[in-house]
């Protein structure tokens, strides 16, 4: 087929839709580490996860050999409202740039949550739902994920309470005000309501938090309040399986026209819209049915992936969740305030950091004003403002496009547009203000968080 041939938006008909959730972690090799017990260091029994999260849930986080898990038809209905989500052939912005190169993006910002968040949201408020329980607490960055939590709890009735870093709690006020909207109660973390929040800001005065610290303080309400479990939006296997719907529609998606991507970008802050964009595509590699180039994005100022230590850590910087293996800075780091909330998380997820371990994918990082510059151009040439996360995959799509022309080659580019930036515009107006840092770590500041990992036998 030829580009003439191939539409502006490729979209699935409703029966292309995904009916089951692909476990990549059934494909791999080197299946990634279990959570450990932090008091034992022995992995975590299925028991001992029920304590914190729904028990079908918890089944499938420790599952590393069922492929597929049936979505249910609850779910399934749900997703029918924005899913599936279409697949965009950026010619404006190939034609800006000039480049032989194909680029599409996977755009999933086309619902109420404005993001990818939604896919994961509503399988857990369904699972919470089915177990009889009364509400769920979470943590939220950016707020993507609280917004979509609200919405899915909204829809199933049931209490949502939202635990938000404070510097995105006082940098996105509107998103905020979405989430109780739809009947959330949102707390800016750390804060007083908790007893590990107490110590975070007795120890860390002034402190604008982390996604570790809100992580805690979500973790200690749904263990103390009866008819609660916590749920999160990033990180654990469940998501990223729950996730894989935005991969396995992309890969039907280029079949049907015949494509096939040669590289494919991703950001990556705990790693639920990277792996789920790569899963399939990530099996195919695996299995040696074809072969592609997988790229990380992360922020110069939280990198997990490329300065970071893989290494046995709590996923907490309250020490009170299970321990996992995975490329981090350290449960202690508290990363600068930048505007892309949702990548501030020290760690990155366990399926994800085997495959980078087993060096089936690169990462790199980016600093903050080259991300903004890229969200502009791509919000001037393509016409949708992008969420700043979804900017640093922005980035890198534009630099390898451009590396195409430098070498005159005509390779296929596919990268996650995971959410719109409509809510983000206080970053924005710093940019153009030109008040926007670009914060790097110091390797002593790195060194001396990952100094305080946990010691192992």
């Amino acid at each position: 087929m030829s580009n003439k041939e191939i539409p502006y938006k490729i979209y699935l008909e409703e029966d292309e839709m995904p009916k089951a959730w692909y476990n990549l972690r059934a494909d791999m090799k080197n299946k990634p580490a279990p959570l450990l017990n932090p008091a034992t260091h022995q992995p975590m029994t299925a028991e001992e996860l029920s304590v914190v999260f729904c028990e079908e849930l918890v089944q499938q986080e420790i599952d590393d050999t069922t492929a597929f898990f049936e979505i249910p038809e609850e779910i399934r209905d749900f997703y029918k409202m924005y899913r599936p989500s279409p697949l965009v052939r950026a010619y404006c912005l190939e034609k800006a740039l000039d480049t032989p190169a194909k680029i599409y993006y996977k755009f999933e910002g086309n619902n109420t949550s404005g993001s990818h968040k939604l896919n994961s949201a509503i399988a857990q408020a369904y699972y919470a739902k089915k177990q009889g329980l009364k509400g769920v607490t979470t943590e939220t960055g950016a707020g993507q994920w609280g917004t979509a939590l609200s919405m899915a709890c909204s829809y199933f009735g049931l209490d949502c309470k939202v635990y938000m870093v404070k510097v995105s709690y006082e940098q996105k006020p509107f998103r905020r005000e979405v989430m109780r909207t739809y009947g959330a109660s949102v707390t800016p973390s750390p804060s007083m309501e908790t007893e590990v929040g107490k110590k975070i800001l007795a120890a860390h005065p002034g402190t604008t938090g982390s996604l570790g610290c809100a992580i805690s303080e979500a973790v200690e309400k749904a263990t103390q309040s009866e008819g609660y479990r916590y749920v999160l939006g990033s990180v654990l296997n469940q998501v990223l399986l729950h996730q894989s719907v935005i991969g396995l529609e992309t890969k039907t998606a280029l079949d049907k026209y015949g494509e096939k991507a040669d590289i494919i970008i991703g950001c990556a802050g705990g790693g639920s819209n990277l792996g789920g964009l790569i899963s399939p595509f990530m099996g195919q590699k695996i299995k040696g049915e074809a072969d592609y180039r997988i790229i990380a994005v992360e922020p110069a100022s939280c990198p997990s992936f490329t300065r970071g230590k893989y290494a046995y850590d709590f996923c907490d910087t309250g020490m009170v969740c299970p321990l996992s293996k995975m490329y981090t800075l350290g449960s202690d780091f508290i990363p600068a305030p930048n505007h892309a909330g949702g990548l501030r998380y020290h760690g990155m997820s366990s399926t994800l950091s085997q495959l980078y371990d087993d060096g089936l994918m690169e990462a790199v990082s980016v600093k903050q004003t080259d991300v903004f510059e890229a969200a502009e151009k791509f919000a001037r040439i393509e016409g949708i403002l992008p969420a700043p996360e979804s900017a640093h995959a922005i980035k890198v799509a534009i630099d390898e496009a451009l590396k195409c022309k430098e070498n005159n080659e005509e390779k296929t580019i596919v990268f996650g547009l995971t959410g719109t930036g409509y809510f983000d515009m206080m970053a924005y107006e710093k940019f153009h203000d030109g008040k926007m840092e670009n914060y790097i770590p110091t390797d002593e500041e790195i060194n001396e968080s990952l100094a305080k990992l946990p010691k192992m036998d």
